[in-house]
């Protein structure tokens, strides 16, 4: 191991938790896993997790939708982890949910008449995001708009394909630089900021992250990280909260960092040092979660608060209405897809329905950076007929009748997902929901003696099943 990597550890930790952390590293990695409380309200048999009793499975603390799994399986044979029943997610990382849940707690005044908004600034792939947004369902309904970006148009599309798994229409996908967000002065209520970093937290999952580290790196990081938390500040409102977090331990990039946004743009501290495992460091500004004291592996994180005036929220009134006049479309009999009361959109010949809710939010997000994904995509009209998109059987706000639906058994579902061509006996013709254990896999189109596999190709099991 760097000896300056080891200095840096025992500089943020001391030496006895550096050289606990250093013998956890020939430890296998731990697995974790976090339902989707909008699916599975409760542990449905035969899947990872039966059993809430069950001694194989240990509860993640900070999460009561998460628990720890003996052994990694393939989820990729598992029908559930497609229909967005849960997400693997390390269990460490979804500290960063929990220190969020806390600070939805101070961040009531200036929100009335209005949708909460959220941003997740550096996103990918998705696990922050997918815990982030079932808490604030859980919280506020559907009166709330959480922006998903990523910079990098490479990982984008993976993010927009989770999002779309998990299925919650009130998630939004964008591709865009921190800085672009400055135009949305005062707009989000909180800012999540999972930065960029040195990587010293996966060191026992990424050999190559212990390789390529530096001291050098380590400042081109904090640098960076400085700049991400500048260009996007200004769109955090006046007493708004960024959660700021990395998975590294040094204290450049984690309280150095911190301390620095403090100095520089005026922040104040986030009180949530409360509660938790002691085997959760706590630091000069926030938390920390090294291997060796916890099962997962490493993550930082801490709150501050933005001080200052509130500007005037100029984000909505004539202007926006415009906006999403020009952009609405007509879609009589859609509606009662829904459970929810929703506005229909069409971008390049798809129908995307927009929770009414939010649609003023997402018009507003749009205009000012680039979108990927909004809302639900409905599907295409050819010849006057909707043929129906996957992102709809998953999204958590399709009305369960709106289409006849066929639940298939563990084989036949997995043929699905690898995009074969499947029979299904006594069903009517027409597009037919197909489900496993009750949950929503996508569709097909039903021909009688054969069916038309809709499952889009891109996200189809590409190993043998």
């Amino acid at each position: 191991m760097d000896s300056g990597f080891v200095k840096y550890l025992e500089d943020a930790v001391g030496t006895e938790v550096a050289a606990g952390f250093l013998h956890a590293l020939g430890r296998e990695p731990s697995v974790s896993l976090r339902y989707n409380p909008s699916k599975i309200p409760y542990m449905v048999p035969g899947w990872p997790g039966e059993g809430t009793g069950n001694p194989g499975y240990a509860r993640v603390p900070w999460n009561g939708y998460a628990f720890m799994l003996e052994e990694r399986p393939v989820f990729t044979l598992d029908p559930y982890f497609h229909a967005g029943a849960y997400y693997v997610q390390d269990s460490s990382a979804m500290y960063v949910g929990e220190v969020f849940r806390k600070c939805l707690d101070e961040i009531g005044c200036g929100i009335a008449g209005r949708p909460v908004r959220v941003l997740d600034l550096c996103a990918a792939p998705g696990g922050k995001t997918t815990d982030i947004a079932a808490s604030l369902r859980e919280r506020f309904g559907e009166n709330f708009i959480l922006v998903s970006n990523e910079v990098m148009r490479g990982r984008v599309g993976i993010l927009a394909d989770n999002v779309s798994v998990w299925g919650d229409p009130n998630v939004m996908v964008t591709n865009a630089d921190p800085a672009a967000f400055a135009a949305l002065e005062g707009y989000f209520d909180i800012i999540v900021a999972d930065v960029p970093c040195s990587g010293e937290g996966m060191f026992r999952k990424d050999a190559s992250a212990a390789e390529q580290w530096s001291e050098d790196n380590v400042s081109l990081c904090q640098a960076r990280q400085r700049r991400i938390v500048a260009d996007v500040w200004p769109s955090l409102r006046a007493d708004g909260i960024m959660i700021y977090s990395t998975c590294t331990f040094n204290r450049y990039e984690n309280d150095g960092n911190v301390q620095w946004i403090c100095e520089a743009l005026g922040a104040g501290e986030v009180s949530v040092r409360d509660g938790g495992p002691d085997e959760i460091l706590r630091t000069r500004f926030g938390f920390l979660l090294l291997p060796g004291r916890v099962p997962g592996e490493g993550q930082y994180c801490a709150a501050v608060r933005k001080g200052g005036h509130q500007v005037p929220d100029r984000f909505s009134g004539h202007g926006v209405r415009l906006h999403r006049a020009r952009s609405a479309v007509n879609m009589k009999g859609l509606e009662g897809y829904f459970r929810t009361e929703v506005s229909f959109r069409s971008r390049g010949g798809l129908v995307i329905a927009v929770p009414a809710a939010v649609s003023e939010c997402t018009d507003c997000v749009s205009s000012a950076v680039r979108t990927v994904q909004t809302g639900c995509a409905v599907g295409e009209m050819k010849g006057g007929n909707l043929v129906p998109s996957a992102d709809l059987a998953l999204s958590i706000v399709l009305e369960e009748d709106a289409f006849p639906r066929v639940d298939l058994d563990r084989e036949k579902a997995l043929a699905y997902l690898h995009r074969d061509a499947i029979c299904i006996d006594d069903a009517p013709k027409g597009y037919l929901k197909v489900c496993y254990g009750g949950l929503p896999l996508g569709f097909v189109k039903n021909l009688g003696p054969r069916c038309n596999n809709l499952y889009p190709q891109s996200r189809r099991i590409r190993i043998d099943v």
